[in-house]
């Protein structure tokens, strides 16, 4: 099992190392996270949803998607509650569907037999299981009946490796504070430290490295470099950067403006779009979100599309919204013969009602959308979890597209007349994608909208644009796990990794 100090150590990009490793020594190896709290999921072969590092790791694994790699993921839709999804499947009653902390704290008794019955499946079929812990491992106000890092570890009697950050500075008060928080038997199932992110040179670090071992009495079992230009998967953190570090945008420039609300979900949907050396894509901030205090305005007319994100709360994030003032900085941009898109939540937000009778977002109540769709959402507690391959149509051309569903929103049309919009989408559903009939505005339920070149070329086209060819993100994301396993090759201890894990199990 893979522990971190903190959140963002590494863990995720360790286990995804460890997993191509593993795959290419012909190991059966498969990932796997007891709990998991996101707004990032992937869907699974069998209708299921994971986190989408677990989704990362499995490709890292050369393993198809299976819901027991990640039993249970939380998906916060507010600043104390969250859905709770076990085994693939959100829990359907009013009050799992937003579980208060408290509560959840009560459910863990069983939430904790999910996860066992997930890792019991996972150790008949794999020779190695590759755990990712949550977080750290010393909170102790989480402590008690915990599910995600040591309380898990001692129910199943793993081995565990710690990870620490050395970018962020305090790596030795992070690896000894938290050895020192845990419990006797916990530190002695700790097999030793990894350190992450270290640039400079390593002679500098050595006698920090042997005196943490002195202190410790746990070894240093490898110190990964800083990867420059690594775009892992996230699980939660916002990834804005631009891969390009051309400071100094050329005029052609595809400008992209990605609105942030406060329960934006699936933000890897833009990857493809910050990668891309000629699309310049910013994500706008305000106040109550990551921290910004500044409300910020969309540039009229200074950016081509806007795009309206998926959200675990939507009737909450389009008030939110509208609060700001960015509805009426759509339809300014709109005026300027902008574009924009919606996916998913933002789909809905376009339509005309939002519909949530049962409360499952917050609530029970209606809300207006926006108003450039002629649809009506209601939200359900059965979730649509499907892959999806289809047809893009748009600027009259057509390019073939692939992603996945994750909405609990339904969506039709407000009654027989309202069939003025065309089809964004050759798929089963004529509401799961429309585009107006300027062809100024285009929403569908679709994730992974842009990560096909030619689908992202055609949506650039729509935009007066023509760009480069570009890597896919799957391309990208391969790419990415192969460094990361190179650097595990090079500098971990794999011997003595290796011989830990054979010992533990004799």
């Amino acid at each position: 099992m893979v522990q971190g100090t903190t959140s963002d150590a590494g863990k995720t990009t360790l286990v995804a190392g460890l997993c191509r490793l593993f795959a290419d020594l012909q190991i059966k190896v498969a990932p796997f996270k007891p709990q998991n709290m996101a707004l990032n999921s992937a869907v699974t072969p069998c209708g299921g949803e994971i986190g989408r590092a677990q989704a990362l790791q499995a490709k890292a694994a050369r393993l198809p998607l299976d819901v027991d790699f990640n039993p249970i993921l939380l998906k916060p839709n507010s600043d104390t509650g969250a859905q709770v999804i076990v085994h693939g499947k959100a829990l359907t009653d009013r009050q799992s569907s937003n579980m208060e902390a408290s509560d959840y704290q009560d459910y863990k008794k069983i939430a904790m037999q999910a996860v066992l019955t997930s890792h019991q499946r996972l150790i008949k079929q794999y020779e190695l299981v590759i755990v990712e812990g949550a977080g750290s491992p010393a909170e102790i106000n989480l402590r008690e009946g915990d599910i995600a890092n040591m309380g898990f570890a001692e129910a199943v009697d793993c081995p565990v490796l710690i990870i620490a950050d050395i970018d962020k500075g305090g790596v030795f008060a992070q690896l000894v504070g938290t050895l020192m928080l845990l419990s006797q038997s916990e530190q002695d199932r700790v097999v030793g430290f990894v350190i992450n992110r270290f640039r400079g040179d390593i002679k500098l670090l050595e006698s920090g490295l042997t005196w943490l071992e002195q202190k410790t009495n746990k070894p240093v079992l490898g110190v990964l470099p800083y990867l420059h230009g690594l775009d892992i998967s996230s699980e939660d953190a916002l990834v804005t950067k631009q891969s390009s570090s051309d400071a100094t945008l050329p005029a052609t420039k595809v400008r992209i403006v990605v609105l942030v609300y406060p329960h934006m979900s699936n933000h890897t949907d833009f990857d493809a779009l910050r990668h891309h050396p000629d699309i310049d894509c910013q994500f706008l901030f305000a106040k109550g979100v990551e921290g910004n205090n500044k409300p910020e305005k969309i540039a009229i007319p200074a950016c081509d599309l806007i795009i309206l994100p998926g959200s675990k709360n939507v009737r909450s994030d389009l008030a939110f919204l509208r609060e700001r003032g960015w509805h009426d900085d759509i339809a300014k941009h709109l005026r300027y013969q902008g574009k924009v898109i919606g996916i998913c939540g933002g789909y809905q937000m376009l339509g005309e009602f939002i519909e949530d009778p049962q409360g499952l977002e917050g609530h029970p109540g209606i809300s207006n959308g926006l108003g450039y769709f002629a649809i009506r959402t209601v939200l359900k507690p059965e979730k649509v979890l499907i892959n999806v391959a289809g047809v893009l149509n748009i600027a009259q051309q057509s390019a073939e597209i692939s992603g996945y569903e994750i909405h609990a929103g339904e969506s039709r049309f407000i009654d027989e007349h309202s069939h003025i919009h065309s089809k964004l989408l050759d798929i089963a559903s004529e509401t799961h994608g429309l585009l107006s009939s300027d062809e100024q505005i285009a929403g569908c339920y679709l994730h992974g909208l842009f990560d096909k070149p030619a689908a992202l070329q055609l949506f650039m086209h729509w935009l007066g644009h023509k760009v480069s060819e570009a890597p896919s993100v799957e391309a990208l994301e391969e790419q990415a796990i192969v460094r990361v396993s190179q650097a595990c090759q090079a500098h971990l201890d794999m011997v003595k990794i290796k011989s830990i894990i054979t010992q533990w199990y004799q």
